[in-house]
């Protein structure tokens, strides 16, 4: 469940409390973690993917798919629940993901892959996101 707007933590010492340290560096110090390591690579439980800062629904698992990228991939999210940023670090140009009501980091998008309809691949950290079969 998404936590009440009142219990979002307002400081990054209040994030650290409630993340373990894998989970801070990636979700507030914009990490990666390696790839095939998450636990939703392969994942293909129904459900709906929130954000694991602060549980807001990200993304249906409907949109879920197999990019063999390493991290699970989707092709769309649910519209205002990501906000897009472009990120010049490590040589390239990307576009960073980030929970639009908390700000955390997610991963990356990446268009023009031709993998979907949509063209459209939303790689994502599975420290970054949770999955609730409870709305499938």
């Amino acid at each position: 469940m998404s936590l009440p707007d009142s219990e979002l933590p307002r400081t990054e010492d209040e994030w650290r409390v409630r993340l373990s340290p894998e989970e801070f560096r990636v979700l507030r110090e914009h990490g990666t973690e390696p790839a095939w390591t998450g636990e939703y690579v392969d994942t293909k439980t129904p459900g709906m993917y929130r954000c694991r800062a602060c549980g807001a629904e990200l993304y249906p698992s409907d949109t879920k798919f197999d990019s063999h990228c390493g991290w699970p991939s989707f092709d769309d999210a649910i519209p205002g629940a990501i906000r897009e940023i472009e990120d010049n670090s490590l040589g390239m140009r990307r576009v960073e993901i980030r929970c639009a009501r908390c700000d955390s980091h997610l991963g990356h998008v990446f268009h023009g892959e031709g993998f979907t309809p949509k063209d459209t691949r939303h790689c994502v950290n599975s420290l970054s996101i949770r999955l609730d079969p409870s709305t499938a």
